[in-house]
């Protein structure tokens, strides 16, 4: 993964585990330590399946360029459903607080879906790749 990948990745997930953590905390106050589990396991998900996302849709423009935007907005849609799947499998579960789980997977992927934004718009990248040869027609 190129270096500037890296830094949107990183500039994506720090702020996403830092609501996961602050989601944590809260839940552990108001709830308990199903809670803060509960907590915990959304924020994994998240960071999981939006850096697996990004991952692809990087190699994805720089393999099949023209299928970029389609496949971005592919992506978001299968990654919210999957969300949304997850929420639902687990609205019954004793393992954690399925509230507090739910709670932290949407302020979880709006937190990364802010901060991938704030990352690329910060970034600085090239519209068009330079000639690799060094020369130009």
């Amino acid at each position: 993964m190129p270096s500037n990948d890296v830094r949107i990745l990183a500039q994506a997930a720090v702020p996403t585990a830092a609501v996961g953590a602050i989601a944590a905390v809260v839940s552990g106050v108001v709830v308990g330590g199903k809670g803060a589990i509960g907590a915990g396991v959304a924020t994994l998900i998240v960071i999981l399946f939006m850096g697996i996302g990004l991952y692809v849709l990087q190699r994805t423009a720089k393999s099949l360029p023209h299928l970029f935007q389609a496949m971005g907005l592919m992506l978001y849609a299968t990654q919210i459903l999957l969300l949304f799947v997850f929420m639902a499998a687990f609205k019954n579960t004793t393992l954690f607080h399925p509230k507090a789980f739910a709670f932290t997977l949407v302020a979880g992927t709006l937190a990364w879906i802010a901060a991938q934004t704030r990352a690329h718009m910060k970034s600085k990248l090239l519209y068009v790749e330079p000639d690799k040869s060094g020369h130009s027609s």
